[in-house]
């Protein structure tokens, strides 16, 4: 897609209102659109200015700033985030050169070569994606997440994890970004604590925002397109892969190991208030020896499933384990975190689900990798710290 297509099309979502029926991703784009301007204003103490001194992108971001201030639309969804003072009074606003003049400008700048071949200018895209990734924060709750950190570092030296090119094709790995993922991203470790709800970009494509914890203790709400763009710029980005599980977990059987089953973990696509806002830690835990895909097919027929589709978070391969047992360990374990959920079945009848935990995918790969070393008897979890303690600690 050229540079012009591009432009063009975050124009149009600063246009006419659209029905309703797509508000949500809409919302999500205007809000995604103003805090790029509030960056602008916060690099350079002003508003974005129209004018042939300044960058397309400031231009851009002038435009866009105009359409905010016209739509009352945007600027009663903006006007409670506008600190800075962005949107102004409307009988002040300026009737400035629209978004078809400036692509007319545009297209008279590629006269005498490609728009697509704009020396010294980044994309729009990339050029978001750099903003994003500098926009961290501190983690305000780094410490539940610091233990991982270190395990993540201790399987890479032992050989347990590995990192592994983040590329397009599928030559190496997928390209993909999930819940409970690690990549290398600037030289940190970078974790995908949660996913938002997802939303439909400008050009078509799913995008949704990440909240990803860095192990030099700071945090981004950035999209996951620019997490994958970053990624694909970084020379030295990576994934990092799921642990290597070892025995108990192999990814194939022994001649003489019977195949056992599968541990799965679950997330809830379900709507009701206590799961959506949940959605990110709460997971279903269990143990099957039936195909995992197959099982859920009908989930939302199923109260155990909270009458709602599901996706699969993850999967550990079992041999030879006694599967009943294993389940009733996972689930002593985390029993502090069980959650409280009712729901009724399809006759009406209230119903509690008693699989269903509120615990961080992280400290889910630590208990298997536990149960894997055999220390697991000697843990428990603690809600409150998110994490897995020694029993003797808890009292």
């Amino acid at each position: 897609m050229s540079d012009l297509d591009e432009l063009r099309e975050e124009l149009d979502d600063f246009a006419v209102p659209e029905k309703a029926g797509g508000r949500s991703a809409r919302e999500e784009r205007i809000l995604a659109g103003f805090e790029e301007i509030q960056r602008f204003h916060d690099e350079h103490r002003r508003a974005p200015r129209h004018g042939e001194d300044g960058d397309i992108f400031e231009r851009l971001y002038a435009v866009r700033l105009d359409r905010m201030r016209e739509l009352e639309e945007c600027r009663a969804l903006l006007k409670p985030l506008d600190s800075q003072g962005l949107l102004g009074d409307l009988g002040t606003i300026a009737k400035e050169p629209d978004d078809d003049e400036l692509l007319a400008e545009l297209r008279a700048m590629g006269a005498n070569r490609d728009i697509t071949e704009l020396r010294h200018v980044r994309s729009a895209a990339d050029k978001r994606a750099a903003e994003e990734i500098a926009n961290r924060r501190k983690c305000e709750d780094f410490e539940s997440f610091r233990p991982v950190f270190a395990q993540v570092q201790k399987d890479l030296k032992s050989g347990a994890r590995v990192s592994r090119p983040f590329v397009r094709d599928a030559g190496f790995v997928k390209a993909e970004v999930k819940a409970g993922q690690f990549f290398i991203l600037g030289g940190q470790l970078a974790y995908v604590a949660g996913i938002g709800e997802a939303f439909r970009a400008p050009n078509g494509d799913s995008d949704a925002r990440l909240r990803v914890i860095y192990s030099n203790g700071t945090e981004s709400d950035l999209l996951l397109r620019s997490l994958q763009r970053a990624l694909y710029k970084d020379d030295a980005g990576r994934r990092i892969t799921d642990p290597d599980p070892g025995p108990l977990f192999a990814s194939e059987a022994g001649e003489d190991d019977p195949s056992s089953g599968v541990i799965y973990v679950l997330r809830s696509k379900s709507n009701a208030p206590a799961v959506a806002a949940n959605r990110d830690i709460l997971h279903k835990i269990g143990v099957t020896g039936k195909d995992v895909e197959k099982r859920i097919a009908n989930a939302r027929m199923e109260t155990t499933y909270l009458m709602a589709d599901v996706e699969i978070v993850a999967t550990y391969i079992l041999y030879n384990v006694d599967r009943a047992k294993l389940e009733k360990l996972i689930h002593r374990i985390f029993d502090s975190a069980r959650a409280d959920i009712g729901i009724r079945d399809r006759f009406g009848n209230p119903v509690r689900p008693r699989e269903w935990f509120l615990v961080p995918r992280f400290v889910v790969d630590e208990a298997v990798e536990r149960i894997r070393d055999g220390t697991i008897t000697e843990f428990v979890y603690d809600p409150k710290a998110a994490r897995l303690v020694k029993r003797s600690t808890t009292g």
